[in-house]
């Protein structure tokens, strides 16, 4: 262990309700729940079965405390963070607040999610501006590439942390700093590495960073938080409920309607945020990130993903190196033709992975041990592709 690296966590399966057979390497895809927080959901709903009990203090502490949760995993403030139902969400609310003028340009990489796509794709058209989408570079440095064609005429940067197909890395510090340079807004997905990649929104400085809660964050789909930069949070949001209002505490005044909101991006918040069943899954995923530490999540997760790409290079396979790879995240390509169905194949051995574009996706957790990875060889074999 060199200086400055912590143990390693061992495999923490037994937090969660994953059997022995079962081999479950698709945490970008979704993560099980906790054991923990299918309580508290299962605690949530049946608190709506007896909703005498529901105070009106219940529509704001838990949202607050995971919030907090939240703000503290990338170092920021609550006051900084508001809530998102999807990722669609929050780029609909930078959609509406970042300034982009007609023949000005947003920038994207080839193949980013869709989410952060469509939002600025219409947007240009509404303001006749131009999408200009980055080809994948030869030698998979996005950062470099990136770096290159920001310039003036660039409003907007929308990307990822990690790409979602094989997860090469983007130096969101180095991006950051560029963008401050040539006045461009940076606008983030960290839907595939908020929980298991360290960010410190302080350092990298975007106007918006958003991150749903279903993946590495261990928590429930339609959920997500999102970050915004001290300011804009005086802008426009999507909705206009009543619980981001000033004084939406007291139930008994809330027909003396208000134009001012509730403090810092709270403003922002979807409506009916309180979400019983939801939230209190969402907090039991983020108090348990917590208990392990991003920083020691992120060095075993990329010594599990070590140990793959070891083993399935004498299959024919390549992975992307460090450190144009996010060590919690394998985009295994092949040298040969892979299976259309290849995916299904192994789900038949109880092995699960994805495939996007011609990547296959195997991105193991915490929960995964030694066992989960020689099942995924053995089952790989059974399908035809075999060690040399």
């Amino acid at each position: 262990m060199s200086h400055g690296e912590k143990p390693l966590i061992p495999s923490q399966r037994h937090l969660f309700e994953i059997p022995e057979e079962v081999s479950y390497l698709n945490c970008a895809y979704m993560s099980p729940l906790l054991k923990t927080g299918i309580r508290a959901g299962e605690a949530g709903i049946r608190s709506k079965g007896q909703p005498w009990n529901i105070s009106t203090t219940d529509f704001f502490a838990r949202t607050e405390r995971t919030r907090t949760l939240f703000a503290q995993l990338i170092g920021a403030t609550a006051d900084d963070i508001f809530i998102v139902p999807a990722v669609s969400y929050a780029m609909g609310v930078a959609a509406r607040n970042l300034p982009l003028a007609k023949g000005q340009r947003i920038l994207l990489l080839a193949d980013q999610f869709p989410s952060n796509v469509y939002p600025w794709r219409e947007l240009a058209r509404e303001r006749e501006a131009e999408v200009v989408t980055l080809a994948r570079p030869q030698d998979n440095d996005w950062t470099r590439s990136i770096l290159e064609h920001i310039d003036r005429s660039v409003a907007v940067v929308a990307l990822p942390h990690c790409h979602w197909v094989d997860g090469a890395l983007v130096d969101l510090i180095a991006v950051g700093a560029r963008c401050r340079e040539m006045g461009a807004a940076l606008v983030l997905d960290l839907t595939q590495s908020a929980g298991a990649l360290p960010i410190d929104v302080k350092a990298v400085q975007p106007d918006f960073a958003v991150a749903a809660a279903y993946k590495w964050l261990l928590g429930p789909y339609t959920l997500g938080f999102c970050y915004v930069a001290p300011r804009w949070q005086c802008g426009q949001p999507l909705e206009y409920n009543w619980i981001t209002r000033e004084g939406s505490e007291d139930f008994a005044r809330l027909v003396d309607y208000r134009d001012s909101f509730q403090p810092g991006a709270r403003r922002f918040d979807m409506g009916e945020r309180s979400h019983f069943q939801l939230m209190p899954v969402a907090e039991a995923g983020l108090e348990q990130l917590h208990a392990w530490g991003v920083a020691a999540i992120a060095q075993t997760l990329a010594h599990k993903t070590a140990a793959i790409v070891a083993r399935a290079q004498s299959h024919g396979f390549t992975a992307l190196s460090d450190p144009l790879r996010a060590g919690h995240y394998l985009g295994l390509r092949y040298s040969g033709n892979l299976p259309g169905d290849l995916p299904q194949r192994l789900s038949a051995h109880q092995v699960y992975i994805s495939q996007r574009g011609d990547a296959l996706r195997v991105t193991p957790h915490l929960y995964n041990n030694e066992a989960d990875v020689e099942r995924l060889f053995v089952a790989l074999a059974a399908c035809g592709i075999r060690g040399a």
